[in-house]
């Protein structure tokens, strides 16, 4: 069985950025470090934080005053930000600066007295965060036509649009084209807010799968990006299955593969696919890379770290 490896794939500079804040914040200040929510999803990333001294928390009000806090990579609402402002604590923000990107956005948005509408899927940690940087109820949020069509009416309010950072490119795209024949004249984002990574990991996977027999993808169930990979490769026609290591594999799924694609999302670590790699042991003849494009993005880690 041949084996080709999507490139690029596994952490982005957000991940990489909010566990180096976890690990530098552990050497400065010492364990206990408090961290609220999964830091990224993935729970192979949450063990090992939680070993070297993290603790994982729902919710400020399980730190005790005085302790160092971090806010994972998703980013949190005003509310939350202001608790932690009134609370005696440390805090450190690993929010993604592509997320936070989003929230300056929605802020000059409100401003500008414009109704807001969030392309994003519900009880993600992301959206909700982005939904709570308004204080006065403008946004609402959307994930399918559906949703699009219970909308209120266009009226003299002007409208625009902010999207989630990991949604899938080409979804978004037709759900944009629907938003602007809803509500012309909606203003678009400066920027793309669906940031490089979740691009780039989507068009790599575009251009495995129709090599391919099978894609695996290595992510957790709750990791938007990882599950948008595994809808990538089923849209170009090509059976995906997510899963979160070499343990989660039925080998079943590998009778009659003569190409096997392999990615990771942006928040699964390159030691799953090394395992991965493990356990296929002798079934692979040869292994090759995919490389659509090179990431060199880096984010600086908060003052107070450096």
């Amino acid at each position: 069985m041949r084996v080709i490896l999507a490139e690029p794939r596994g952490f982005c500079a957000g991940v990489d950025r909010a566990i180096a804040i976890v690990e530098r914040a552990l050497e400065i200040f010492g364990a206990p470090i408090y961290v609220r929510h999964e830091i990224v999803h993935n729970r192979h990333v949450v063990e090992y934080l939680r070993n070297k001294g993290a603790i994982f928390v729902d919710e400020l009000d399980a730190i005790p005053d005085n302790a160092t806090a971090i806010y994972s990579a998703h980013g949190v609402s005003k509310a939350v930000s202001s608790e932690g402002e009134r609370r005696p604590l440390r805090i450190l923000d690993a929010t993604c600066p592509l997320v936070s990107k989003v929230h300056r956005e929605a802020e000059r948005l409100e401003n500008e007295g414009a109704r807001i509408i969030l392309i994003g899927h519900k009880g993600h940690p992301e959206v909700e965060g982005t939904m709570g940087q308004l204080q006065k109820g403008r946004m609402e949020r959307i994930s399918s036509p559906e949703e699009l069509e219970a909308l209120s009416p266009a009226s003299s309010t002007p409208v625009a649009f902010i999207t989630q950072t990991t949604l899938s490119v080409d979804e978004t795209a037709e759900l944009v084209t629907a938003l602007k024949e809803t509500f012309p004249g909606i203003q678009e984002p400066p920027r793309e807010d669906i940031c490089y990574a979740t691009q780039n990991r989507q068009n790599a996977v575009k251009a495995l799968a129709g090599k391919c027999d099978l894609v695996l993808v290595l992510g957790a169930p709750n990791s938007s990006n990882s599950n948008r990979l595994r809808e990538v490769a089923e849209r170009a026609g090509t059976e995906a299955k997510l899963i979160e290591s070499a343990e989660d594999i039925d080998t079943a799924w590998l009778e009659n593969v003569e190409t096997l694609g392999i990615t990771a999302g942006a928040s699964a670590p390159e030691k799953l696919v090394e395992e991965l790699l493990a356990f296929l042991g002798d079934r692979v003849t040869t292994t090759d890379t995919l490389s659509v494009s090179r990431e060199a993005m880096a984010f600086p880690l908060p003052a107070a770290l450096m």
